[in-house]
């Protein structure tokens, strides 16, 4: 019966009404409504949805307005549990095409989310395919587009079947059990094991982490729920839940797929899938399984091998800041060392460096643990200690190589240290990096571990300190008002200041575009070229905090002032940037 009487007020809505009711609350002008009332009209598509997208209107205010319009409340999205089931009841189509999500079902009425009431020959049609009653809950449209990707993401992953569009891609994809060229490929398209949800499961989530570029995919076993979660620049995010009685059919076949021992639950294992998306691109995952207590805790770290050619200019180094970077590139001898906690980019940022050192005429070797991306032109090592291969003893066997550039995954030791600081003083290239949290700690550290204070003074030329921080979406970041004293306590140096930075907020919210208001990443560096009085600072044995005074006498930026100018160009936020650079 309340189907009916919803169903009946919407008939008998006038067309015009809801627009009337925007243009008696001052939300758009007679004209201009009446203009976007007949654009919707002929494209076919639902007004609140077309006001949103096409006249930049608040969703929340045009949701408020239909709830008053229509006289039906308004309910919060993000209150509301969807079950998966009630999704699954309507064709992936219709829900697209209507905007709409089914989110629960009692008896024979099935309850649909919509941002738009007007939508009776939709919640007609919707009825007629699942033959049960409908009853409309009205929500707001920016929260329903976001659930809407969300939970459909979410169903295709754990379906036996995808969309079409994703089916599309999966026939063009081939998945390797090992990173080798002779590796036997797993086709993606159809075949009869592909009808096997726990073989499409696994595909799907692979190809949504490539689509969503998310650099590791957790698969999590806990006692009464399975979960997976992807991490998006930097921030782990669910994924799924699938059914916790599948966690070792789908540990099982990951570890197939990796060539790792199916019979071994006890120990750690390490492996690697090969996915090659079309005959121009691979992307390597490194796969790394440990015994959890409910289970195997398995974690593809994502590899792409197309982030190696990223060109220096595209790291966010500052104009200044990436010409000393090339002119220490440039040298025929010396040390450069990039530092950094884990997942700040170092790789990325030597890789870059070795790629523009990359030719004919040079002899470029790498000691990595392990090598991760291939480099075509360059001499990789795998290091492997328990063997007697450790960096040290890789460094030597470079040495002995006629090499003219040389690249050492890490410094963690004295000999390390020691045959690479040899190295940059007798003739050769060296980029490594260090785990310290800026520029200054990195020469105490060497000190402090045991090089002669002279060898770091005449060895090093560069040291680069970075952090990686997540970019404001474009489409949906917000402009702060900030006063000169706020800028000021925030850190901005009177130069900035009078520049009247441009400061932009993340939107909690997000859009379709994004994750929360961020969307891709981007480099803070500290570029700190080594200057004569800095080396003299060095063969005193100074401290971190003298180093760090000449350098700012020297004008060289922290990383908080790398970041600082970052926020002044609104590409990221003073909040994103207190998060990833401590004080």
């Amino acid at each position: 019966m309340a189907t009916q009487t919803a169903a009946n007020t919407t008939s008998r809505t006038p067309p015009g009404s809801l627009i009337q009711a925007l243009v008696a609350q001052g939300l758009l002008a007679d004209a201009r409504a009446r203009q976007l009332d007949q654009e919707a009209r002929a494209a076919n598509t639902p007004l609140i949805p077309y006001l949103v997208e096409h006249a930049s209107l608040p969703a929340r205010e045009l949701a408020l307005a239909a709830s008053i319009c229509f006289g039906r409340p308004l309910m919060d999205l993000n209150a509301i549990v969807v079950d998966p089931e009630c999704v699954r009841k309507i064709d992936e189509r219709l829900i697209q095409a209507h905007r709409v999500l089914p989110f629960f079902e009692r008896g024979s009425t099935l309850y649909i989310a919509v941002s738009d009431l007007g939508q009776a020959r939709a919640l007609d049609e919707i009825r007629f395919k699942t033959g049960r009653a409908i009853e409309p809950i009205l929500v707001e449209h920016d929260k329903l587009q976001r659930a809407i990707g969300d939970m459909l993401d979410n169903i295709n992953g754990i379906m036996p079947g995808v969309t079409s569009d994703e089916a599309n891609l999966l026939n063009e994809v081939d998945l390797d059990s090992s990173a080798e060229a002779s590796s036997p490929s797993i086709e993606m398209g159809a075949s009869q094991d592909d009808e096997q949800p726990i073989i499409r499961f696994v595909k799907n989530t692979i190809l949504q982490a490539i689509q969503k570029e998310a650099s590791d995919i957790h698969f999590e076993p806990y006692e009464k729920f399975y979960r997976v979660r992807m991490r998006i620049d930097g921030i782990l995010r669910d994924y799924s839940h699938p059914p916790v009685q599948f966690k070792e059919r789908i540990a099982a076949r990951i570890k197939v797929l990796a060539r790792l021992n199916i019979a071994e639950h006890r120990l750690p294992q390490d492996g690697k899938i090969r996915v090659n998306l079309g005959k121009q691109r691979a992307i390597d995952f490194r796969v790394s399984s440990i015994p959890a207590v409910y289970g195997e805790k398995i974690v593809l770290r994502l590899l792409d091998a197309s982030m190696s050619q990223m060109g220096i200019e595209s790291l966010g180094f500052e104009p200044a800041q990436k010409e000393i970077y090339l002119h220490a590139l440039n040298q025929s001898h010396g040390m450069i060392l990039v530092t950094g906690p884990t997942g700040s980019g170092k790789t990325v940022t030597m890789y870059a460096g070795i790629n523009h050192l990359n030719t004919n005429e040079r002899n470029i070797s790498t000691a990595e643990d392990p090598v991760e991306i291939q480099l075509p032109g360059v001499n990789q090592v795998n290091v492997y200690p328990a063997i007697g291969l450790g960096f040290a003893d890789a460094l030597r066997a470079f040495l002995r190589q006629d090499p003219d550039v040389i690249l050492v995954g890490e410094i963690r030791d004295l000999p390390t240290a020691e045959i690479a600081v040899k190295a940059a003083q007798t003739g050769h290239l060296v980029l490594s990096t260090l785990h310290t949290n800026d520029a200054p700690q990195t020469l105490t550290r060497l000190l402090d571990i045991g090089v002669p204070a002279y060898s770091v003074a005449s060895s090093i030329h560069l040291i680069i300190s970075q952090r990686l921080a997540r970019k404001l979406c474009e489409h949906c970041k917000q402009r702060a008002n900030m006063t000169p004293q706020a800028l000021d306590e925030a850190g901005f140096p009177p130069a900035l200041t009078a520049q009247s930075p441009k400061i932009f907020h993340a939107n909690p919210d997000g859009c379709p575009q994004c994750q929360q208001g961020y969307r891709g990443r981007i480099g803070i560096y500290q570029v700190f070229p080594i200057s004569d009085a800095m080396s003299e600072l060095m063969m005193n044995r100074a401290n971190a905090i003298q180093i760090a005074a000449q350098a700012h006498t020297e004008g060289i930026w922290d990383l908080r002032r790398a970041g600082l100018e970052k926020v002044a160009h609104g590409v990221t936020s003073l909040e994103e940037i207190d998060r990833v650079i401590s004080s």
